[in-house]
């Protein structure tokens, strides 16, 4: 029906004046005219007769439309919309569903020639009656979804497909003939029936209507395919439903989505690699669902494998380096971003537009690690540069990155003047990134952090309860800094007081190193056993979180370096209780979690250098620096063992020392060990000097390091890719050249 009603009889046609309409044709040369064959009953006559009788009306209708867009007749248009009701009003679709399917499947099955004689199916109709039938049906969908009434719609369009699937149980045949709407019919069904009930509020079928789509080859153009495979994807995605395939879906068991997510992701995968192949165009909708389905899983690395593969010309070169650039941050791979932020910032690019947000991720990830200051300071004023004339809400954040920057270069620098001059700077971009962005509590949070390790303790303890203020105390860094500053102004009951309030207004993540946190205070409290007992349940807790995520390819980083800390922190309780057995299996847990960690080798040490076992720890220590080079507790530590081993070894500890109070300024036990070296060479005015620079450092100095432990760079992740051969091999020239002797 519906092809009369998208105009495809010519205007000079002559409306049929004939009784015999096409349809009649076609049952008479079915046989199933009034005057050609036997009928089976005069019920299926009667139907037969209304259905011709349909058919005759529809072949007016194509002039009733012309009409009514001729004229613009509002009411002519409601009434096209009414007419496939009354067309299909008279036809039991139900009743001929058997008979149509029967057709269907009798006049699309393979057959041999034959003579004309014997090409005729008695008792069958046609496909192109099946099509007049299938047609009248979807165009009333249509008129239902234009008159709102989109489950009664979904319901039409649902029984073209059933009736063309239960003939064709294994898909539509090639050869089905281009004189056919069949396949027509029934393509613009399945690409309607889903959106239907979308409009319906039914996205559960909807999502089976997709899946139905696909599971079959029905003869889809490449672009129609591609567009039920996005258009399922986005459902999955966004739609809120979750629902699991059904088991005649799930061929492998092995690779067969678990999820709505990773069902997604497979269909947007397909659709790249045919994007790849040329099949079909890019698209850009395609890689927006695929970032976010990605994001959502925390697989970056594969979405810049993708985004990689994009052709030329989709991104610009600057756009596409910043896209990269955030999934290898993502990941951790800060090195690997940088390098691509630089090439935004470099000579190649000078005469392009310059992509301000480049510029301003590359300050926040310079940020994170003293080493690349100076290009984070560098950065965040090309940010603030460009802010001045557009983008001013940039600007904040330019100068909170700035500040950082300034304070990590701080803690690098060896000159005490421009050591002075970086905290000043960084103290008036912190401050000047307050004023301009008031409502940002992240800004509070790093000028409290900046005033806390340049030991402004009362502004820095001002700062982080406005930023408690501003997240509604929610924030586990706010109280762990909160903390913090009390124990550094030797307040350890109310530190500890303050942890036990954060444990009970946080979320159980969290909980972890608050737990910790709550087992360093009670140790600084010399209360050992307490401290033992916080471990265990926060191993406990670590132990039961590792079983809810053992579904997953690998568990949390920080939760694995959490635990590896826990395991360290245990060790160097028992060895300060001379429980040597206990502590080496501590270490032995925390060495299997990540055997090249500078801290494991380093409380390796300190458990040798407990027993006497100079030359171990001597070992142990030069393994740790091996690893990490400017990890200050093991500098200290091996300068103590050289000052312990021998006399000839002071000028060699007071070198290493130095480098300590180079690299942290307010290291309290390198300014002790340092006087010690001056009094045991016999300069007791010096070190009494750096005896009085130990003491009041050591009484404004926090349990755990501000920078280390709360910086916006947080925890060091467990990365380091040291051969063990090339540890042990230098661990041993370095102490054969320091101490051939040595006993």
């Amino acid at each position: 029906m519906l092809c009369y009603c998208s105009g495809e009889q010519k205007l000079e046609e002559p409306a049929p004046e004939s009784p015999e309409s096409l349809a009649t044709r076609d049952f008479s040369a079915s046989g199933l005219s009034s005057r050609t064959g036997d009928w089976d009953s005069k019920l299926e006559d009667a139907q037969v007769d209304e259905a011709e009788s349909t058919l005759k009306e529809a072949l007016s209708l194509n002039y009733e439309v012309k009409l009514g867009h001729c004229w613009g007749d509002l009411n002519t248009k409601e009434g096209i919309l009414m007419l496939p009701f009354k067309c299909t009003g008279g036809i039991d679709i139900r009743t001929l569903s058997p008979r149509m399917t029967k057709a269907i499947m009798e006049r699309t099955r393979q057959q041999k020639p034959r003579s004309k004689g014997k090409n005729v199916l008695l008792g069958v109709m046609t496909l192109h009656s099946v099509s007049l039938l299938l047609e009248a049906i979807f165009l009333k969908a249509k008129s239902l979804e234009q008159l709102g009434r989109f489950k009664e719609a979904a319901e039409e369009c649902k029984t073209i497909l059933e009736i063309v699937e239960s003939a064709l149980p294994n898909g539509m045949p090639q050869d089905i003939g281009e004189d056919v709407k069949l396949q027509e019919m029934f393509h613009k069904a399945l690409g309607l029936l889903p959106k239907l009930w979308i409009q319906a509020g039914f996205l559960d079928e909807a999502i089976t209507a997709y899946r139905q789509a696909l599971v079959r080859p029905w003869n889809l153009d490449p672009l129609r395919l591609a567009g039920v495979q996005k258009d399922l994807a986005a459902t999955l995605l966004y739609g809120g439903v979750e629902t699991s395939l059904p088991h005649q879906f799930q061929l492998l068991a092995s690779t067969t989505p678990k999820t709505n997510t990773e069902e997604a992701i497979l269909l947007l995968f397909i659709l790249m690699k045919k994007v790849l192949y040329g099949e079909i165009e890019w698209d850009c909708e395609i890689i927006d669902h695929l970032t976010f389905a990605l994001s959502m899983c925390g697989q970056f690395e594969p979405l810049a494998a993708h985004v990689e593969q994009a052709i030329p010309g989709t991104y610009t070169r600057a756009e596409r380096w910043y896209f990269l650039a955030l999934c290898y941050s993502a990941v951790g791979q800060n090195e690997v971003a940088l390098n691509l932020l630089k090439k935004v910032s470099g000579y190649s690019e000078a005469r392009h537009k310059p992509h301000l947000p480049s510029f301003l991720l590359g300050s926040k990830l310079c940020s994170q690690h003293p080493k690349h200051a100076r290009e984070g300071i560098n950065f965040a004023r090309r940010v603030i540069d460009l802010s001045s004339h557009r983008n001013g809400h940039f600007s904040d954040q330019a100068h909170k990155f700035l500040g950082i920057c300034y304070g990590n270069l701080a803690r690098i620098t060896v000159s005490d003047s421009e050591r002075l001059g970086f905290h000043r700077e960084a103290l008036n971009s912190l401050n000047r990134a307050a004023l301009i962005g008031e409502e940002d509590p992240e800004i509070m949070f790093s000028l409290g952090l900046e005033n806390a390790t340049q030991r402004n303790l009362s502004a820095a303890f001002d700062n982080v309860m406005m930023y408690s203020d501003m997240v509604s105390g929610s924030s586990r860094r706010s109280w762990k800094l909160l903390a913090l500053i009390l124990s550094a102004e030797q307040k350890i009951t109310d530190a500890e007081t303050v942890v036990d309030l954060a444990l009970d207004e946080t979320g159980r993540i969290d909980q972890f190193e608050l737990l910790r946190l709550k087992a360093v205070l009670q140790i600084a409290q010399e209360q050992p056993k307490q401290a033992i007992e916080s471990y265990g349940v926060l191993l406990a807790l670590i132990q039961a979180q590792k079983e809810q995520s053992k579904d997953f390819d690998s568990e949390p980083l920080q939760e694995r370096i959490l635990e590896m800390e826990t395991w360290q922190d245990l060790a160097k309780v028992y060895t300060e209780l001379e429980s040597w057995p206990n502590a080496e299996i501590c270490l032995g847990k925390a060495k299997s979690l990540e055997f090249y960690s500078p801290e494991n080798w380093h409380t390796t040490g300190n458990l040798f250098k407990a027993q006497s076992l100079y030359k171990e720890a001597l070992v142990a220590f030069t393994i740790a620096l091996s690893i990490e080079p400017d990890y200050v507790p093991t500098i200290v530590s091996t300068a103590v063992v050289l000052m312990k081993m021998s006399s000839r070894s002071l000028p060699i500890a007071r070198s290493f020392l130095m480098n300590a109070l180079r690299l942290e300024p307010t290291n309290h036990d390198a300014w002790w060990n340092l006087g010690l070296v001056y009094k045991m060479e016999g300069s007791m005015q010096q070190a009494a000097d750096f005896f009085q620079a130990a003491h009041e450092l050591k009484m404004s100095a926090p349990v755990q390091s501000f920078v280390r432990d709360i910086g916006l760079n947080g925890r060091k992740k467990c990365t380091y890719q040291v051969h063990v051969r090339d540890c042990f091999a230098a661990a041993a020239s370095c102490a054969r050249a320091a101490f051939p002797t040595a006993d």
